[in-house]
């Protein structure tokens, strides 16, 4: 077996076997792999291209104690038994193909470990399929980007219970610490559950950008602020409860010039997607739980997506465009903050329904411990939603735990303020919108859904429950004869 082993600090015996493979060296496998090879682990790379692969090695690479494999047998001559094999390519049919040149290279016992953004009915069918070869399959949720990679990630683990006593070491010496000191990453359950994890996350990420989204455009068309002006208040509310990743970042965005202009007045406004959002909103219509506020999120980026429609609807239609009478600052904040709450109280029902379905034990006081430190959406708000479930492991909806319901009680006026300021004016708010919505229809005790029902029966004859007979008995009224 003929290895090539990096550089002058570290001296890799060519008769050395790795711990672990890193298969796709693009910026996520790439700073995995040296994040891994950093906390005591030799790592063989390797990427299908060599080019890719020969970069690789010339940089960091090249102090670490990391092998280089330019084709997987190869690679997988060069690991330690069991062997242990981290994926790290586009998601989708890229990992198929991978495992069908994997699989059979690999003997009972051996894992492979998918670490992208799979599609958790992938990692499902990828789980069975592994399984009946006696390979172990883990599908897990990596967070955190580039920089949480190379020093430190949110990891959701899922898959073969069996395979995780085998990196649970590896991956928690890789992961982001929390502010308590514990590392952010937990086994969340078997075969899709850490994939499905990753999902709502990135689904709920999707809430907190369009939510923050908002609060800018509220106040730079509302308020008629500068985004530098925008950016100092961001600044000043990632002092207070909204303090987050995302919130600190968008402070400095706003702060930004070229050629003496802000910068972001000369992005294009249209958002991309890679699916994680569709992912979590059509999941959510499979499971009968609603998830309104990343649906919104989700059809603010489709909208986002044709300017040129936009530009001509413009020229079209009036804009009632306006100033955003009686609304302050510190209410588009409120109006944030409470509409974050709702989002993330849809996010762990949608979960916990899931948990169900499946099988899956999920414990989401773990799930929001080992959000709060590496992933995009880390927060001082998952702290206080880690102890709204360690309070009460059984809690429902997170809406409903005593602190949240005051804080939606407390942010009431407010909330009601912006999203019928904005409807005045012109400005779209579709999260803040149907936040409020929801939170208006899961408190109501009677809802028109009565006259929907009724309608279903005169043409469909669908039945329905009456209000003064026990539920789960159904009758149908012959309404044309009256």
């Amino acid at each position: 077996m003929r290895l090539s082993v990096c550089g002058p600090i570290y001296a890799v015996d060519v008769d050395q076997h790795s711990d672990i493979a890193v298969v796709g060296l693009a910026v996520m496998g790439a700073n995995l792999a040296l994040n891994l090879a950093d906390s005591g682990n030799t790592v063989t790379a390797y990427n299908r291209t060599t080019s890719v692969t020969d970069e690789f090695m010339q940089g960091e690479a090249a102090t670490r104690p990391v092998i280089r494999a330019d084709g997987l047998e190869e690679m997988v001559d060069s690991l330690k038994k069991p062997r242990k094999v981290l994926l790290m390519v586009k998601a989708g049919d890229p990992v198929d193909y991978v495992i069908q040149d994997l699989a059979p290279l690999l003997e009972e016992g051996d894992v492979i470990i998918d670490g992208g953004n799979s599609l958790y009915t992938d990692t499902l069918r990828r789980y069975e399929e592994l399984k009946e070869r006696g390979i172990r399959y883990l599908g897990i949720g990596v967070s955190g980007g580039e920089e949480g990679a190379r020093y430190g990630p949110s990891i959701m683990p899922g898959g073969d219970p069996e395979a995780w006593p085998l990196l649970e070491d590896m991956l928690k010496g890789i992961a982001a610490v929390a502010p308590d000191g514990a590392p952010c990453c937990e086994w969340i359950g078997r075969d899709g559950a850490g994939h499905y994890v990753k999902m709502v996350h990135n689904g709920i990420e999707y809430g907190d950008m369009q939510v923050i989204a908002e609060a800018y455009d509220l106040m730079r068309r509302g308020l008629d602020m500068s985004p530098s002006e925008i950016g100092d208040v961001f600044a000043r509310w990632n002092e207070g409860r909204l303090k987050s990743f995302l919130v600190e970042i968008t402070a400095e965005i706003l702060k930004v010039t070229e050629d003496g202009e802000p910068l972001i007045n000369k992005i294009l406004d249209a958002a991309g997607q890679k699916g994680t959002g569709k992912w979590t909103v059509i999941s959510s219509m499979d499971l009968g739980q609603p998830t309104s506020l990343v649906a919104e999120a989700v059809y603010a980026r489709i909208v986002s997506s044709d300017p040129d429609r936009r530009k001509r609807a413009s020229g079209v239609f009036d804009s009632p465009v306006g100033s955003l009478n009686g609304v302050t600052v510190d209410d588009i904040e409120t109006a944030l903050y409470a509409s974050k709450i709702i989002s993330y109280a849809q996010g762990f029902r949608l979960m916990q329904s899931a948990s169900d379905e499946n099988g899956w034990d999920l414990d989401m006081g773990s799930i929001a411990s080992i959000w709060r430190a590496g992933c995009i959406i880390r927060a001082v708000f998952l702290e206080d939603i880690t102890s709204a479930y360690e309070g009460s492991p059984g809690l429902p909806d997170l809406a409903e735990a005593p602190f949240f319901a005051e804080a939606l009680q407390q942010s009431e006026e407010s909330w009601r303020k912006v999203v019928s300021a904005a409807a005045l004016s012109g400005i779209p708010a579709p999260a803040y919108a149907t936040a409020l919505a929801y939170f208006d229809g899961m408190r109501s005790e009677r809802l028109p859904a009565d006259l929907i029902q009724a309608q279903r029966d005169y043409f469909g004859s669908h039945t329905f429950e009456r209000v003064d007979r026990p539920r789960g008995e159904f009758f149908h009224h012959e309404w044309g004869e009256e």
